[in-house]
């Protein structure tokens, strides 16, 4: 028998815990590790390179934490550094994915919106993506400037927040989309005022659930079997603790301490 491991996970911020809510789900006696980049964020207008390094970085300290699985659970991070992180790490490493296939098969009109970062619009991974979907329906992308910011102060349900969210989904729905792909993991912490903002009858779509059942098939499979783990959840950043603490005790739902990173990994 292996000894209990830790499933890390990270973001360029606070975003990612959309999908850690979905992991709690789903292995709930599992040592969670999330690290909150936020000295970095956003990484939607940094290059390939620099996320990469990152990325590296960051699953460097998670492996050092004993972290025996790792889900880099944002968009743009998972276009620019799997390939990298999976030839440099042995352990199941889970990436994200805009949910262009279901999000079509969701459809009525064949219609899709994606709202995303513009460096998970820029890449080839997403480019991939569509084409491989590009003759089952239409998609149209929007890059949603300034919304991750918004959620990584908080900000989820203010007059600049929804004047975004407008701008954005304005020219999807004049272009006949009904079904709305939730492109980075910040934009499910605006599920309720993107609701408000295009009505109950376009569908919005978040991949983070698939994404965990993703995580448990592999650590099934490829981890087990080993000892159930003590369920914990451990919270670090690269920016400031304090901020940190506030802000995903917010999203988390319950009250977290959000720890520094140390030096070496800022």
């Amino acid at each position: 028998m292996q000894k209990a491991g830790a499933i890390g996970v990270f973001d360029s911020g606070v975003g990612g815990l959309s999908v850690l809510r979905h992991i709690r789900e789903v292995l709930p006696n599992e040592r969670l590790i999330y690290v909150a980049d936020s000295g970095h964020v956003p990484y939607g207008d940094k290059s390939r390179e620099y996320i990469e390094a990152r990325s590296l970085n960051i699953s460097r300290f998670l492996r050092q934490q004993g972290a025996d699985a790792i889900v880099i659970a944002c968009n743009t991070a998972s276009a620019a550094a799997a390939a990298s992180l999976r030839s440099q790490f042995d352990m199941p490493i889970i990436a994200m994915e805009p949910a262009v296939k279901p999000a079509v098969a969701a459809s009525r009109n064949g219609i899709v919106g994606v709202l995303a970062t513009s460096g998970t619009l820029a890449s080839a991974r997403f480019a991939a993506l569509l084409e491989r979907y590009a003759g089952e329906g239409e998609v149209i992308t929007q890059g949603c400037p300034g919304l991750v910011e918004q959620v990584e102060k908080g900000d989820l349900n203010s007059p600049v927040t929804r004047e975004l969210i407008e701008r954005y989904t304005k020219p999807l729905l004049a272009r006949g989309a009904d079904t709305l792909i939730l492109g980075c993991t910040h934009y499910p912490f605006l599920t309720a005022i993107i609701a408000e903002v295009v009505g109950s009858n376009i569908a919005l779509i978040d991949t983070g659930a698939a994404v965990a059942r993703q995580l448990q098939q592999r650590i099934q499979t490829e981890l087990r079997p080993r000892l159930p783990g003590v369920a914990s959840s451990e919270f670090f950043t690269s920016g400031g603790a304090i901020h940190a603490t506030r802000i995903m005790s917010i999203l988390w739902g319950e009250g977290v301490e959000a720890q520094q990173l140390p030096p070496e990994f800022l």
